[in-house]
């Protein structure tokens, strides 16, 4: 275990740092607290102990990862966690940029999603159905933002991301002739259960409080709703996520 006790100290410092979103997408690196993602295979780079907390009883769980171990006192380890009643643990995960060219035949899209816990249970939704790649536009919230990554529950390891301007999303998913069919409350929209699937799929959910923009809505090829019976306005972006993407799945297993 390496003891450090001093904010001057380099790895400190890097690490502290992690919490801004520039030197995460420097470093490739990101934060995840909590003794939950001790459970999980992938190897952290580093993984940071509070010293007032008595990881003795869980040491089995910590010395199973070959990666450098931090003791820190509590004060500094505050300046690092983002919890108010934190564990004491927190893991530093290495993260790559996925290429485009790479994502699979049904992928879910989101336009300028802007919460990170909304963004962190769209991942676990998505993984929980068994599907694996996300398309992020310019502008949504950081998938590796700390709220986030606490969302996902540890799928964020599962998962394929990928971050890409609307213009160039557009061009390649008509390019790569990928059905897009957007969740809008357009007037022309048929029932989410009445979606026809093709043998490639892009659903494409919108920003919380602005929907999917403009063109999107204007290039894809079907617009979806899902009925309101109540009183509601609408439903939470993340929620309408799981309702589609789960009827999605099923229409995918009877093909």
């Amino acid at each position: 275990m390496l003891h450090i006790n001093s904010k001057e100290n380099n790895t400190f410092k890097k690490i502290k740092k992690l919490k801004q979103k520039k030197y995460r997408d420097t470093e490739k690196l990101f934060l995840a607290e909590g003794i939950k993602f001790l459970d999980f295979s992938e190897n952290p780079k580093y993984i940071i102990i509070d010293e007032g907390f008595d990881y003795k009883k869980i040491e089995d769980r910590i010395e199973k990862f070959n990666c450098e171990k931090i003791i820190l006192p509590s004060s500094l380890f505050s300046n690092i966690s983002s919890q108010e009643n934190s564990q004491g643990i927190i893991l530093v995960y290495s993260y790559e940029v996925n290429n485009i060219k790479n994502v699979g035949d049904n992928i879910i899209v989101l336009d300028k999603v802007s919460d990170p816990g909304n963004l962190g249970t769209i991942i676990r939704t998505v993984d929980a159905a068994g599907l694996k790649d996300i398309i992020l536009t310019k502008g949504s919230v950081d998938a590796y933002n700390e709220k986030t990554i606490r969302s996902t529950m540890g799928s964020i390891f599962n998962v394929n991301l990928y971050y890409i301007d609307e213009k160039s999303l557009i061009d390649f998913l008509h390019l790569n002739n990928y059905k897009m069919i957007s969740a809008t409350l357009e007037k022309d929209s048929i029932l989410y259960n009445q979606m026809k699937l093709t043998e490639k799929n892009a659903i494409i959910f919108g920003n919380e409080g602005n929907g999917i923009s403009r063109n999107i809505i204007d290039m894809s090829h079907e617009k979806i709703i899902i009925p309101i019976y109540g009183s509601a306005e609408s439903l939470n972006v993340a929620m309408a996520c799981g309702i589609i993407v789960y009827k999605a799945k099923e229409l995918l297993e009877v093909k």
